[in-house]
């Protein structure tokens, strides 16, 4: 993979969980900490390749094994409590730790679910006029799922001496966007990153939200009519070299509870896009 990668903090003998991680910033982010040496658990429902033609986590792991890191791949629907406790389950059993947790999952609308005449979900009617259903796609696997994740997470975070939660957010939390179930939504996920920040401190372990950027998903490629002009855009792997930094950082927990973007930690930490540029 191109890009400057010589200023990224190993993390060699670290352990992450990223949700939602067959594609997209999930993706991304797990093939951040990857590269930087982390073993990476990657959950999400589509564990082989053809179960969703925009990536598996299979697909993923393989990505991560030619950076020369190690990925495990564990199918998981977020909407089950039961699937998520067993994910940190296995994670105990096989590695006896855990440094890092990315809250990423999220249940996004297709163009098929959407009312007619909208082309993506940033292009809907009043809220009024849209399904109800939405609401629950984003709240259930999104900001529910981060919380669930969370509290299976912080017990093995916390016996391994400190660590590091990433809940993964958008500037959608702070202002108005064409879609209320979504900016409500993140905007609970930067409460809930700030509120366990506050509990998890005297632990040593780290709560913040991060704000990726407008990122080169498989969603945002495959919609060129939605998504014309790419040229602002980053690639997903931006944002997992910024996790990748943070975790890295023994100062880390100096930034619990912020909202971060990862372009103001490019210029901080020294790392690149693939294409190196900053962000």
């Amino acid at each position: 993979m191109p890009g400057d990668t010589s200023s990224l903090t190993p993390l060699r003998g670290k352990v992450a969980v990223v949700t939602g991680a067959s594609r997209g910033v999930g993706k991304g982010v797990a093939l951040g900490l990857g590269e930087a040496g982390a073993t990476v658990y990657v959950t999400a429902r589509s564990l082989d390749p053809g179960t969703d033609p925009r990536g598996s986590l299979r697909g993923t792991v393989d990505e991560i094994a030619s950076l020369g890191g190690v990925g495990v791949a564990v199918r998981c629907d977020h909407a089950d409590d039961a699937e998520v406790e067993a994910v940190f389950e296995r994670v105990r059993a096989e590695q006896g730790r855990l440094d890092v947790l990315v809250n990423n999952v999220m249940s996004t609308p297709q163009r098929a679910e959407l009312p007619p005449g909208a082309r993506s979900q940033w292009d809907l009617h009043p809220f009024w006029e849209v399904p109800i259903s939405f609401w629950d796609a984003f709240h259930r696997v999104g900001l529910r799922s981060h919380y669930v994740a969370s509290v299976f997470a912080a017990p093995l975070l916390i016996a391994s001496g400190g660590g590091l939660i990433v809940c993964i957010s958008a500037p959608g939390s702070r202002r108005y966007v064409p879609n209320v179930a979504y900016g409500v939504g993140k905007a609970g996920v930067e409460k809930l990153a700030a509120d366990m920040a506050e509990e998890l401190r005297p632990y040593g372990v780290a709560s913040v939200s991060l704000w990726p950027g407008f990122t080169r998903t498989e969603d945002v490629l495959g919609q060129p009519d939605v998504y014309p002009d790419l040229s602002a855009t980053v690639s997903p792997v931006f944002p997992g070299r910024a996790v990748a930094a943070l975790a890295g950082d023994p100062a880390v927990i100096e930034r619990t509870g912020q909202t971060l973007k990862a372009s103001d930690l490019a210029g901080e930490y020294g790392f690149t896009d693939v294409d190196r540029h900053v962000g």
